[in-house]
C-alpha cells in the first residue's frame, strides 16, 4: 500500500496546514472496517481512499467515522490526482487549480452537524480551551469585517484524539454560506482558507497544498 501525506490549507509561508493521508490504490484496503481501522491507526484528521483515480471516486474517513464529504480531503486529493472533479458519497465535487491555490466546490448541506459560534474578537478565539466532546464547534471572530478576514478554530468534539482541527474546509464552507460573502480565514496555528459563494448556492473553498512525503 502506498500512502501520500499532504498538508492542506498551508499558510502564506508554506507552513502549517492540516495533515491528510491519501491511499491512491483504494483496492489495497477493501471494506469499511479495514479502512476505518487504518484511518484510526494513522491518526490524521482525515484519510482518503481513492477507488478510481480516473473518475475521481474517493472514500473519506476520520479516525472514528466515515464522511460523505469533507473539505480539506477533497482539496488535497484533487490537487494530488490533478482531476477536474471528485465523486464523493455526498455528490460531485468540481475542482480547479489557480496559481498556488487549489479549489473545490461543494454544497453547505453536505456538511451538517457543525455549530458556528461567533466571538467578539480574535483574542477571545485564541484564548479558548478545547471544549468537552459532544458538539462539533467552529469558533470564529472577525479580524477585519470589511475585508472579509476571519480568525477561526475548529473543535470536532468526536473524542477520537483530534481535539482541534488545524484547517477545516467544510466548516469554512458553512460559515461562508451563513454570511453570504467571500472569506479569508486564518485557522488554527497558521493555516489559510479562502472561500467564495456562488449564485447557485454552492461555495468554493481553496488553499495551498504541499506534499510531505510518500
Amino acid at each position: 500500500m502506498e500512502l501520500d501525506v499532504l498538508r492542506v490549507f498551508c499558510g502564506p509561508d508554506g507552513r502549517h496546514g492540516n495533515a491528510l493521508g491519501v491511499v491512491r490504490d483504494g483496492t489495497a484496503v477493501p471494506g469499511e472496517a479495514a479502512r476505518q481501522e487504518l484511518a484510526r491507526r494513522l491518526g490524521f484528521s482525515e484519510t482518503v481512499f481513492v477507488d478510481d483515480d480516473e473518475r475521481g471516486v474517493v472514500d473519506i474517513y476520520t479516525p472514528s467515522a466515515r464522511l460523505p464529504f469533507a473539505g480539506h480531503p477533497c482539496v488535497g486529493a484533487a490537487w494530488l490526482l490533478d482531476l477536474p472533479e471528485l465523486r464523493t458519497p455526498a455528490g460531485l465535487v468540481t475542482a480547479r487549480q489557480d496559481g498556488e491555490f487549489s479549489w473545490i466546490t461543494g454544497r453547505p448541506e453536505w456538511a451538517p452537524g457543525r455549530t458556528l459560534r461567533q466571538h467578539g474578537s480574535a483574542a477571545e478565539v485564541d484564548a479558548l480551551d478545547v471544549p468537552p466532546p459532544g458538539t462539533w464547534i467552529y469558533a470564529w471572530a472577525w479580524l477585519d469585517e470589511a475585508a472579509g478576514r476571519v480568525r477561526a478554530r475548529a473543535f470536532p468534539g468526536r473524542g477520537d484524539g483530534i481535539d482541534e482541527d488545524e484547517a477545516t474546509g467544510a466548516a469554512a464552507l458553512l460559515l461562508t454560506a451563513h454570511l453570504g460573502r467571500a472569506l479569508n480565514i486564518r485557522q488554527g496555528v497558521g493555516s489559510q482558507i479562502l472561500t467564495a459563494p456562488n449564485p447557485d448556492g454552492t461555495v468554493e473553498v481553496g488553499g495551498r497544498v504541499l506534499l510531505v512525503g510518500a
